[in-house]
């Protein structure tokens, strides 16, 4: 029997900056938006979002003031989310503008009418301050980013380098959509022209060659979205979607040459963003001439999530924002919470006593599916694995790239569907490398083995060993356990060691 010390200790997290909803009001040049989050956290959940297209930056190059259409129709929007914000009880609300306001002659009286319309006070952010909380949305996102952050607003370009946690110095550029619009008088080369000038002295780029360019910003995001149902990619998940760079500057050359009404499913973009494609595929063109990214990433979250994360205590900082939110849905999900840690430290002895080698970030992953193994169980037991892949696939998880995606949501349908996996693996198998397949194999027919034993209730799994050892896989169990072998758990024991290629049998009293 095993003593008490081998129960795993449930992983300490810091508790929440706040459990109260929060609320980000950002008024942009384009548009402007209302995100509401369900509490001020490491992997914050969005409860509501809406955006008025509001154009606010249209002619401010060429006025310099904000239109007057543009205004009714932002101050409308402000007091429709004053009235939300209401209805949802949410208290904590932070308002920002950013480069049309900036910009505009008129852009203090419009401030004073906002402030007034959605009664709380307004952040006017420099071009500096916006670069910094972008950079610091895509380091609360991406897992160990290195790069440089492009964030291409209406008004504005922010670029800033990333390392880590570590920030560069930031710069504003005049090439957001509107702004390039209005300056270059619609006309493509005049604005390749201007791009390409701006982007020539832009410091942070000099060091970019070799690394990666994060996207940010509405109209990257509809070319992103566009490049992906050309390729019919898999998953329409835009946080983490990568292109490499020859791809994306063809695709942006395309882009910057056809009318946009002329794209195949153009209708996926919205009628007020199809006009500022071009530019965006202008700017993104000249990023890649001037500094030869290795690839280029969007990342869905900026400004907003890097303003949430900038409010957390250092502790909650350094929380895995996946494992974070994959103990979350445990939590709401699972028939007990708690049995995932005590499978990440099973798996963890199991993998050990293997020679599978495990990178960190493998680690990592397998980690996450442990904890989100059983947030499928209330569905009926055929469509388990489809709603569990549905769940993950397309889940608002952050810090994990599309084939760590790929792979939880693999390992999680083996779980419940052994290592074939059935029919409904084929849609993301393809973003998995030959190597990360059998790892997802491996885990979800031990994950599936564990099951078996312990029901997914907390208590058995600690008691219990399952190691590899002189060409045997032995499941051990304490002697007042043996009524808990069968021939089921005997079967799926040996499916798994089929998968290391050793025979496999059940031990009682022994470890």
């Amino acid at each position: 029997m095993f003593k008490s010390i081998l129960r795993p200790q449930r992983v300490a997290q810091p508790a929440p900056s706040s459990t109260r909803p929060v609320a980000i009001v950002d008024i942009g040049s384009n548009s402007v938006r209302l995100v509401a989050y369900q509490a001020l956290s490491r992997a914050p959940t969005p409860i509501f979002n809406e955006k008025a297209m509001c154009a606010l930056g249209k002619g401010v190059v060429t006025t310099g003031r904000l239109p007057e259409e543009g205004v009714d129709k932002a101050l409308k929007a402000l007091r429709r989310y004053r009235a939300l914000c209401d209805t949802m009880g949410v208290l904590d609300i932070e308002v920002i503008a950013t480069a049309a306001a900036r910009d505009a002659q008129n852009g203090p009286a419009f401030i004073a009418a906002a402030r007034a319309a959605i009664g709380r006070e307004i952040s006017l952010l420099s071009g500096k301050r916006e670069a910094e909380l972008s950079a610091l949305g895509v380091v609360s996102s991406v897992h160990e980013p290195d790069g440089v952050v492009g964030d291409l607003g209406g008004g504005s370009l922010e670029l800033i380098d990333v390392k880590g946690d570590h920030l560069g110095k930031g710069v504003t550029l005049p090439l957001g959509g509107l702004a390039l619009m209005d300056a270059s008088r619609h006309s493509q080369r005049e604005a390749t022209r201007l791009a390409r000038k701006a982007i020539a002295d832009a410091k942070p780029l000099e060091h970019l060659r070799g690394r990666v360019f994060y996207a940010v910003g509405g109209t990257w995001r509809s070319l992103a979205k566009l490049h992906m149902r050309q390729r019919n990619y898999p998953l329409g998940v835009m946080h983490n979607y990568r292109i490499q760079t020859g791809e994306a500057a063809d695709f942006a050359a395309l882009v910057e040459h056809i009318d946009s009404a002329a794209i195949e499913d153009i209708n996926i973009v919205s009628a007020a963003r199809r006009p500022l494609l071009s530019y965006g595929a202008i700017v993104l063109d000249e990023i890649i001439r001037r500094a030869r990214p290795r690839e280029i990433v969007i990342s869905a979250a900026g400004v907003r999530e890097g303003m949430l994360f900038e409010r957390l205590s250092e502790a909650e900082r350094k929380v895995d924002p996946l494992l974070s939110a994959s103990r979350e849905l445990e939590t709401l999900f699972s028939r007990a919470p708690g049995y995932g840690d005590e499978l990440i430290a099973w798996t963890d002895a199991f993998l050990a006593s293997t020679d599978v080698d495990e990178t960190p970030e493998e680690k990592r992953l397998r980690h996450a599916a442990c904890l989100l193994s059983d947030i499928a169980w209330r569905a009926h037991p055929e469509y388990r694995a489809q709603r569990a892949m549905n769940i993950v696939t397309h889940g608002p998880f952050v810090s994990v790239d599309h084939p760590g995606r790929a792979f939880l949501s693999l390992a999680i349908v083996m779980r419940h569907e052994g290592p074939d996996g059935g029919g409904g693996i084929g849609m993301v198998r393809s973003l998995l490398t030959t190597r990360l397949f059998a790892r997802a194999r491996l885990l979800g027919a031990a994950m599936r083995t564990a099951y078996l034993l312990s029901a997914s209730m907390p208590g058995v799994l600690p008691r219990t060993r399952l190691l590899a050892k002189d060409g045997l896989l032995s499941l051990y169990l304490p002697a007042d356990y043996t009524d808990l072998a069968s021939d089921r758990v005997s079967n799926r024991l040996k499916a798994l060691g089929r998968l290391l290629g050793v025979d496999a049998a059940i031990a009682i009293g022994g470890a």
